[in-house]
C-alpha cells in the first residue's frame, strides 16, 4: 500500500493520520505496513483526505487522480 508514501509527502506523521481515522497510533502503524487490513471506512476517509482513489492507495493504479463521483439523485426527482 501507499499509504507511508501518501502519509510523508504531505508531511504528516503516524500519529496525526491516527487521529483522523480515529484510531490508535499503532493501530495505522500495522496498516501501514501491512500487518492489519485497513477498513474500508478507513480507505474512504483516507482516499477523501490525499483526494485520490482506493485504488490508487492499494495500489491498483499508478494514477494518482481520483474518480469522478456519481451524483447522488434525490429521492424527489428518482421517479420523474
Amino acid at each position: 500500500m501507499r499509504l507511508k508514501d501518501l502519509r510523508e509527502d504531505n508531511d504528516l506523521t503516524q500519529e496525526q493520520i491516527s487521529i483522523l481515522l480515529s484510531c490508535q497510533r499503532n493501530t495505522y502503524s500495522q496498516y501501514e505496513n501491512g500487518k492489519r487490513q485497513i477498513p474500508i471506512d478507513a480507505l474512504i476517509k483516507l482516499s477523501r483526505f490525499y483526494k485520490t482513489s482506493i485504488d490508487y492507495i492499494l495500489e491498483e493504479t499508478d494514477e494518482p487522480k481520483p474518480y469522478k463521483r456519481k451524483e447522488i439523485k434525490q429521492w424527489k426527482n428518482f421517479y420523474q
